[in-house]
């Protein structure tokens, strides 16, 4: 019986640390500690641009102000870093992450590669409620999306997950565009890069906060042709450029655009592993929150041009939720269209 009780309280200790590390209140568990902040981007794009703004600031707001130190994790449109998140990071609040919005909604649209539950993620918030873009390279001869019912575009893609790949394909599929996507960019700023070379013509899903903070001088030089706005509703910057509702031909049509642009809200999306514990989930909510009232950091917003318009994480929480109660067939129709 001694040596049996020995090797339980062995047990026990072995366990301890784990318990501990559990049990710890968020200030014990953030003072002095590293916070990594996975961008699943390419450096130097929107999604970087803006989590490198939220870096800079959140660790204030953070019990113990711990160090946050941006990483990026590119790949298969922020789609390796979601995997990552939730099969490998530590699940104990010391890592977390900003995704493509549109890569939560991967299971649900059919993708093999997706190997994670959107629901079972922490939300931690967003930081504006998107409207995305079409845009045409000025020498393309195209003015409208009409054009491109006519007329083929070329437009950059950064992998299947992305708004970069998959709302051309949408598009294509229901009112017949002619959108050609050339895969295998990086990230969002290759793609601008490739436009100014001339390897491709448009954009297609390019959140028009990233547009202003990163080439508002093409629109103001009317570099780029603004097609269509890619939300539920417009931009209040945008009224001249018509949404993509507007082209809706039918009920389905409209149920497919609502599933597809849904994600819109989950502009700037934060998202922690599952599992981590419940007080510190709500920390790091509470201070992404309290952060997009900082007057420093909105200062620092307005300076670098970003749009801020923050979405809670219980409320990004309930948006993936209520997408995946989308009936079976709209969503069996969605992912035929943006996997072929």
């Amino acid at each position: 019986m001694r040596v049996v009780a020995i090797v339980c309280a062995a047990a026990f200790l072995a366990f301890c640390p784990t318990l501990h590390a559990h049990a710890q209140d968020p200030l014990s568990f953030y003072k002095g500690k590293t916070v990594d902040l996975y961008v699943g981007y390419s450096a130097g794009g929107g999604y970087d641009v803006y989590a490198r703004a939220l870096a800079r600031h959140i660790g204030r707001f953070i019990p113990g102000n711990p160090t946050i130190v941006p990483k990026n994790m590119p790949g298969a449109g922020s789609l390796v870093l979601a995997n990552w998140l939730y099969n490998v990071a530590p699940k104990d609040g010391s890592a977390f992450g900003m995704i493509g919005r549109g890569t939560a909604f991967d299971p649900l649209l059919g993708s093999t590669k997706a190997q994670f539950n959107a629901a079972k993620f922490n939300w931690i918030g967003s930081m504006n409620d998107e409207v995305s873009v079409c845009v045409a390279w000025h020498t393309s001869g195209i003015a409208k999306l009409e054009d491109v019912t006519q007329k083929e575009l070329t437009v950059g893609g950064t992998g299947p997950a992305a708004d970069t790949d998959q709302f051309p394909k949408v598009l294509n599929a229901t009112i017949h565009t002619k959108f050609k996507i050339i895969p295998g960019y990086p990230g969002g700023n290759d793609i601008d890069l490739a436009m100014e070379r001339g390897e491709v013509m448009g954009r297609c899903g390019w959140s028009w906060s990233s547009v202003v903070a990163t080439h508002k001088p093409w629109v103001d030089d009317k570099k780029i042709n603004i097609l269509v706005q890619l939300s539920l509703a417009k931009h209040a910057d945008l009224s001249h450029v018509p949404l993509v509702m507007d082209f809706a031909k039918s009920d389905e049509e409209r149920r497919i655009f609502r599933l597809v642009f849904a994600r819109q809200p989950m502009g700037r999306p934060f998202l922690a592993p599952p599992g981590v514990p419940v007080d510190r989930t709500a920390t790091l909510r509470k201070a992404f929150m309290d952060t997009m009232k900082d007057p420093g950091f909105l200062a620092e917003a307005d300076k670098m041009q970003l749009e801020i318009n923050p979405v809670s994480g219980d409320a990004v929480q309930t948006i993936v939720q209520d997408v995946y109660q989308t009936p079976k067939s709209i969503a069996a129709a969605v992912a035929d269209m943006v996997n072929h």
